[in-house]
């Protein structure tokens, strides 16, 4: 992976808490690196759990409540017509 060299800021309570927690012989970098990378994926995936709810809401607009499915797989399974 290519890197890029950035200047980044730290309160100096927060730079003091995250050089307590690295562990051993990893380095400032290697934390923020890392804490940098989750912070991404959990955007994107609330950002994917957003247009989930989006487009539900846009089904259920478009067709309506949709009936509970249970009672006719249940049937569907019990029936005698059922090939196993």
């Amino acid at each position: 992976m290519e890197r890029e060299a950035v200047t980044i800021r730290f309160p100096s309570d927060l730079l003091a808490k995250a050089r307590s927690l690295k562990e051993g012989n990893e380095s400032l970098n290697d934390l923020v690196i890392e804490a940098v990378d989750q912070e991404v994926r959990r955007r994107r995936g609330w950002a994917a759990h957003q247009r989930i709810i989006a487009r539900s809401e846009a089904v259920k607009v478009k067709t309506g409540i949709q009936s509970a499915s249970t009672e006719l797989i249940r049937s569907l399974r019990e029936s005698e017509d059922r090939y196993d």
